[in-house]
């Protein structure tokens, strides 16, 4: 064989290498940008929180639709549909109350508690019908009190009948927050614990007789809280950050622009601004570097005590039957997850 046969075939041996890592290379890269989903699905309700902002202000375009990721908003009723949603897998991140996510937890869906976005005031109310007779709580005894099951307001109506030694006395009703309007226009029910939208149409014709601010500083702490599947967080952490960047962006506004926060929200949910601010005012946000405090997520290396609130939350829910059993407080240890609050405040250099 000749020197420049040799010498030809070398050339054609190394360019095969380069064309073929060349190949492998872009491979990678295609894998690489293959591994972002198409899509997310968020599943949300309509109050007015730091998401509702997020939504407002295009927040989700600017973090993940630029990126060539399309985010669907999925609008639940309650928690309870929205755990329906997670355990079909049909949605990646959900907003709930913190009750409900102990139901997520105990039915084993398969999703960790990531966010807080609010804790729960005047925002839920125990309203009384105009003309019921109904003057305080002991009042109830006898009466119909409607509230959506394993939510928020479920827990603290049952907390405060116990508290009123009158749990056995009344007829309570599981009504989701639409259905519960329906009934109380047709004075099918006398009384009722719900939130916001829906407890401004009860004010028409109700009156207050118990709030859970009120049950806050009788120390029920509920709240509402960001949960995602952990099949998605696991496989895009960075993009569970940067949904945390999101929510605290909106939540910063909220924050420190109220004025802007009224606006952006009304727009959302087609309601005069005044009833925005009214309904804004019944929360109390606490934004992402006061979450990963001992009072509430904690840390990664220390939990925080609302995790001693959620195995507190279950006990109850188990002591009336409305959960088969209660997690330990290991597992609301590790289900309550600040690990992605501190990656989004160590990713902003906090």
């Amino acid at each position: 064989m000749s020197n420049i046969f040799k010498k030809n075939i070398t050339i054609l041996i190394v360019l095969l290498m380069l064309l073929s890592i060349t190949a492998c290379s872009g491979g990678n890269e295609e894998s690489e940008a293959g591994d972002l989903p198409e899509k997310i699905n968020v599943g949300i309700m309509r109050i007015a929180n730091d998401e509702m902002i997020a939504i407002g202000e295009g927040l989700f375009e600017k973090y993940f639709e630029d990126r060539g990721i399309e985010v669907n908003h999925i609008v639940f009723d309650s928690g309870a549909e929205a755990n329906q949603a997670l355990a079909s897998g049909s949605i990646d991140f959900a907003a709930m109350g913190n009750v409900n996510s102990v139901v997520s937890l105990t039915r084993d869906l398969g999703v960790e508690l990531i966010w807080i976005h609010d804790i729960l005031g005047e925002s839920e109310c125990l309203v009384a019908r105009e003309g019921s007779g109904i003057e305080e709580v002991k009042d109830l005894v006898g009466k119909k009190v409607a509230t959506p099951f394993a939510s928020t307001c479920h827990y603290l109506l049952l907390n405060l009948l116990q508290e009123e030694g009158i749990e056995d006395d009344i007829q309570l009703l599981d009504m989701q927050t639409t259905e519960i309007v329906a009934a109380w226009e047709r004075g099918d029910i006398d009384a009722a614990y719900s939130w916001q939208p829906t407890l401004d149409n009860l004010l028409e014709t109700g009156n207050i007789l118990v709030s859970s601010a009120d049950l806050l500083e009788r120390g029920y702490i509920t709240a509402d809280v960001g949960v995602v599947r952990k099949e998605f967080s696991s496989k895009y952490p960075e993009l569970v950050v940067d949904f945390i960047a999101v929510l605290e962006e909106g939540k910063q506004i909220y924050l420190n622009e109220p004025d802007r926060a009224g606006d952006i929200v009304a727009g959302e949910l087609e309601i005069p601004k005044e009833d925005v601010l009214r309904q804004m005012a019944g929360f109390i946000m606490v934004p992402a570097k006061e979450l990963i405090t001992d009072q509430y997520m904690g840390t990664t290396e220390e939990p925080g005590n609302f995790a001693k609130v959620m195995k507190n939350t279950g006990d109850f829910l188990l002591e009336q039957n409305s959960i088969e059993h209660s997690p330990s407080q290991e597992e609301f240890n590790e289900f309550v997850n600040p690990k992605y609050i501190e990656m989004y405040l160590e990713r902003e250099g906090n």
